[in-house]
């Protein structure tokens, strides 16, 4: 093969998706089944004055990312022929206090800045203030969501209709370097590729030739059936978000937790969410539970993704370390690998 990717999830697809479309030969190889690490309990927000608030790189990758997704939508629904629920229909960040209605009413000039509407609104119906004085929030109209299951089946789709393979539920014991080519040695084997991109999440310092400092944070996320008034936006406190699908259920999180690599759904963990969705929308004491998932997103100690090829071989590529913004970092980070791996071959 040309590239073996190591990890199936957001970004490993993502990955394949655009090499593939560029007559690359793409093997891909992950432990689980596709999507089954940090993916599967991600909540596909799309919001880079959320996530990044504060000016500085992130902020800028996550602009220019989401800047990106109409056209990275539209290219995977069209090759796979695959249908995916992708709303920009707004995110609307409640004020608990004071100092919080500064804060964000500081993020809507730097969104503005950056050609976003953002508008200062009264509390939306069904929110309420929990705590202090201010009793309004800000509305970022071009942020949003995608239905990320339905996202990473139209890129597999995609990247296999042009000859990608994957390889679900194949442990990667090591890859390592020879003077022309990777190999990539799993539990049936070993194979050789001209490039790896280890894009393996938390795992990524086991799995590739060196470590990066990736850790594993678990994110605990609800599903609930919901019973109120729909809502229209994206709705987020200092304690949880709520993500509405157009199938009246949603999405509630997220948990950030130091536990390692624990990925289990807890009591405490689902307990806090519960509490922390009603204290912002009392109409959720009505929702149906349907699910708990977590899974374990990958962290840098910089904050910022790893996406660069390894110290001791430019044939090994690193697409690692995006924490909460897999999801929106997704098409950006695959351009970026996409001309690692060019300037390679």
């Amino acid at each position: 093969m040309d590239v073996g990717i190591v990890g199936a999830g957001i970004i490993g697809c993502a990955i394949a998706d655009d090499l593939s479309r560029r007559g690359y030969r793409v093997e891909v190889f992950d432990a689980r089944r596709v999507g089954g690490g940090a993916t599967q309990a991600t909540a596909g927000v799309l919001a880079p004055f959320i996530e990044a608030p504060s000016a500085g790189t992130l902020q800028k990758l996550a602009v220019e990312s989401l800047g990106m997704y109409d056209g990275f939508v539209a290219k995977a629904q069209s090759a796979s022929e695959w249908e995916i629920e992708y709303r920009r229909c707004g995110t609307f960040e409640v004020a608990t206090s004071v100092e919080a209605e500064e804060r964000l009413r500081a993020v809507a000039d730097a969104a503005r800045n950056a050609q976003l509407t953002a508008q200062w609104h009264a509390l939306e119906p069904g929110a309420r203030q929990t705590r202090g004085t201010a009793a309004g929030g800000l509305l970022i109209a071009e942020q949003g969501y995608v239905r990320v299951e339905q996202l990473l089946v139209a890129l597999r789709r995609a990247a296999e209709r042009r000859g990608t393979v994957f390889h679900e539920e194949q442990p990667i014991l090591k890859t390592f370097t020879k003077r022309d080519h990777v190999v990539i040695e799993t539990s049936t084997g070993a194979l050789s590729c001209g490039v790896v991109v280890i894009a393996a999440g938390s795992w990524s310092d086991v799995v590739g030739p060196e470590q990066p400092g990736i850790r594993p944070v678990r994110g605990q996320l609800l599903r609930l059936r919901w019973k109120g008034e729909a809502l229209p936006h994206v709705m987020w406190s200092q304690d949880c978000y709520v993500v509405p699908w157009l199938d009246r259920t949603v999405l509630v999180g997220a948990t950030v937790e130091e536990v390692g690599f624990d990925d289990r759904n807890t009591a405490k963990g689902v307990g806090q969410l519960i509490d922390a969705v009603q204290r912002l929308l009392p109409d959720a004491a009505e929702a149906t539970f349907i699910e708990a998932r977590a899974g374990l997103r990958p962290a840098s100690d910089s904050g910022l993704p790893v996406i660069r090829p390894s110290s001791n071989s430019t044939r090994v590529i690193y697409a690692t370390g995006h924490f909460r913004n897999g999801v929106l970092l997704a098409p950006l980070t695959a351009r970026l690998v996409r001309g690692m791996v060019g300037a390679v071959s």
